[in-house]
Formats: C-alpha cells, structure tokens, sequence
C-alpha cells in the first residue's frame, strides 16, 4: 500500500475500525478507498446520505503485521509510537485488536430526536420595543409577572413544589425586573393566591443584611420565603 493509504488504515483503528468517510483526516481520495476496497482490507457502505469506511478482518490482521511501515513524512511521530507499540505487543503477546478493543454498533443506529424544549408561553415573556434606538421592555402584565416568578422558583427548586425559597434568590433570577415591579407582583400573590405562601425568619439575629434586603412586606412584618403549593 502507498503511505496514505496505510495513514487511513490507521485513521480507522483509531476509531475501532470503523467511521464515516469524512470524519477520516487526510481526507480519503477515491483511487485510495477503491484500492483498499479491491484489496479485501476495507468495505464501504452508503450510511445515509454519506459513506462509511470499515477495516475488514484482512485489514485487522495486515494492520498487526505492518505496524512500522513507513507513512507520509509528517506523520514520523505516528510512525515512531506505531513502532513501540509494535515491541510492547511481541513483548506482551497482547494483539493489536486486544488492544483496541470491540468496535461500537456498525453501521451507527440513528439517535433518537430529542423532544423539544417548551418554550415559556407569549403571555409570561415580556416584548420588547425600540426606544430611543435601543430594546426596552415592555411593562410586564400581572399575568406575564406571575409567571415569571413561579418560572423563577421551580428553576431554584428544580420542579419540586412547597419547598421554602428565600426571596434573595427569587429576586437573583428576576433581576432584569425592578424592586418595585417585583414587589407589586409579590403583593398580588400574596392577596391572591391560594396555592402560594409567604414565610418568615422569626429569628431576628440570624437574618443577615442581604436577607433584610430581599425581604418583603405586604404591610405588617417582613417575608423572607415563598413557595408555591401547584
């Protein structure tokens, strides 16, 4: 075989034995598949719309007993590991598939398609407008603002419900919203919601400044948690 072609063979046992014609680097000239197609040492298959290469057994074996033939002048330090690696299996008497180890499913079965996201509905994402030549917000809508916050806790809490959430990191994912936008959305959740709830730190000297901070009032004491039953 001529060097590149010998350069192929060993494209493909890095990849098991097998792989996609062009995911081989040098790219694979025809002359070179239909010479090592004629040989018996590679078959090539339509996978799809592109081609797939895979080294026979003719191949495996003449890869065993060829390990130090020469290959293009760029490729000295292949050449030189090839050439180890051929001591360590006459030393060892471990073979070159041995070490290589099975190939995957050939040809690769097709990947299932992934579902698509869901997207946040039009009605919980607040547009945009040019003003002044830049985007801007829209003023969300206290539909749009419910969501946004219930959308910020299952994110914290991961889709897990009634579990406590400190308002300082409700506010870190809400933080393109002002206080008082946040606030006001707070308060109607309060006043409106059954499934939703507030709670308190009642212990004043482990409240800590940031915890102050975030808090919320719907006019008596301070809120630092929600959680949301549903």
């Amino acid at each position: 075989m001529t060097p590149k072609q010998t350069l192929i063979v060993w494209c493909l046992l890095g990849r098991k034995g097998q792989a996609l014609q062009a995911e081989i680097r040098p790219e694979v000239d025809k002359k070179d598949r239909e010479a090592l197609v004629a040989d018996g040492l590679v078959s090539s298959s339509k996978i799809g719309r592109a081609l797939g290469l895979k080294l026979e057994d003719k191949g495996w074996n003449w890869a065993g007993e060829h390990l130090g033939d020469e290959l293009p002048k760029n490729y000295h330090v292949l050449q030189q590991w090839l050439a180890m690696l051929k001591q360590h299996f006459e030393s060892s008497g471990v073979t070159l598939a041995e070490f290589i180890g099975p190939a995957p499913e050939w040809p690769p079965a097709k990947q299932p398609k992934q579902p698509r996201k869901k997207k946040s509905p039009a009605s919980s994402r607040p547009k945009r407008k040019k003003v002044g030549g830049h985007d801007r917000l829209d003023t969300p809508s206290p539909e749009q603002l419910r969501a946004r916050i219930k959308q910020a806790y299952l994110a914290i809490t991961n889709g897990r419900r009634g579990v406590p959430v400190p308002l300082g990191q409700l506010r870190e994912q809400l933080s393109d919203l002002d206080r008082t936008t946040v606030d006001g959305a707070l308060l109607r959740i309060h006043q409106t919601e059954t499934k939703a709830g507030f709670g308190r730190n009642d212990d004043p000297k482990s409240i800590s400044p940031d915890e102050a901070e975030a808090a919320f009032s719907s006019g008596g004491d301070p809120y630092h948690f929600i959680w949301f039953q549903s």
